[in-house]
């Protein structure tokens, strides 16, 4: 189990929490944006982030949701700076609306922490027209990377300071996905499609899409890496529409789960350790960089789903 593993090359292992691996690190002058805040490791990574001194935006579907995080975290550390805004992962024109919105804040972006995510055991499409796991997981998060690009690219470059993009992932991406990785022709037609694997599908596109930006990054010479992490198996509200799922994880997740603060421990460590600078296109769990399926490693399949998305995002 988790709490017997040892200490990795970081020097920290899957019980490692977020305040530990940040501890030491000062945030002051960064601004994150991290989406899915308002709850899970998402709100925790926000809550430890703001602890060290990083002005934190969080993207939130529900905003009285929001809100209330950002009050529960203000009660505990007053000089918090958190800002809420709407977004719809789902949604492009949500996506879209909420890239201006933050424009007019005015702020740099020194740090993107695309860490929403859902599982719903529907087969259902977004309103795009999209394949839901696929439009909220990776397309959502694909689109949001795009249109806050040039501001990571001029924070980094006024500021001197490297940007960072976590792309959180899920172990999932090994364990359940297509022969060929991304089913693409399933993407405007989900029928037929097994909801989980449809899950691991866009997990799979997190780590694909890290290692394309990657490439692209050190291609141009933008001074940002991109990096995906599995924050391990946590029992969290994304398991809210799977009811045997969350009553298996309800009876023995104490057991076998890690908690929230240690999972959010690796994505705060790739966000802010210094340890992390300069490494880019990785897999990380544990707070250690690791090796991910063979398919998440195939750069042909990595230019052909960003060609995809690029196309799925301009129609």
């Amino acid at each position: 189990m988790w709490w017997f593993y040892r200490k990795g090359p970081s020097g920290f292992s899957s019980a490692s929490t977020a305040e530990e691996v940040t501890a030491g690190v000062d945030g002051r002058g960064l601004v994150a944006v991290i989406t899915g805040a308002s709850s899970g490791i998402g709100l925790e990574t926000a809550r430890v982030l703001a602890l060290r001194g990083v002005h934190v935006v969080m993207p939130v579907r529900n905003v009285a949701a929001g809100l209330a995080v950002k009050e529960s975290i203000v009660a505990k550390i007053p000089v918090a700076r958190i800002d809420v805004l709407e977004l719809d992962l789902s949604s492009m024109a949500s996506v879209r609306r909420f890239a201006s919105e933050f424009e007019s804040l005015n702020l740099p972006l020194n740090i993107l922490i695309n860490n929403a995510g859902v599982l719903t055991r529907n087969r259902t499409c977004s309103c795009d027209g999209l394949e839901l796991h696929f439009a909220t997981n990776h397309i959502g998060h694909f689109l949001l990377t795009n249109l806050l690009l040039e501001n990571m690219k001029s924070t980094c470059r006024d500021s001197g300071t490297e940007g960072r993009i976590v792309n959180v992932t899920s172990v999932g991406h090994a364990m359940m996905t297509y022969p060929e990785g991304i089913c693409f022709d399933k993407i405007h037609d989900p029928s037929g499609l097994n909801d989980f694997i449809a899950y691991c599908q866009s997990k799979l596109a997190n780590i694909l899409h890290s290692n394309e930006l990657s490439r692209i990054f050190k291609e141009e010479g933008v001074n940002i890496s991109a990096n995906a992490v599995h924050p391990g198996v946590i029992m969290t509200n994304i398991f809210r529409d799977r009811t045997i799922v969350g009553a298996f994880f309800n009876t023995i997740g104490r057991i076998i789960c890690r908690r929230v603060e240690q999972g959010a421990a690796t994505t705060c460590y790739v966000a802010m350790h210094p340890q992390v600078k300069g490494i880019s296109g990785k897999y990380f769990a544990d707070c250690n960089i690791s090796s991910p399926s063979l398919q998440a490693s195939d750069a042909e399949l990595a230019k052909k789903l960003w060609q995809f998305s690029l196309q799925t995002v301009s129609s």
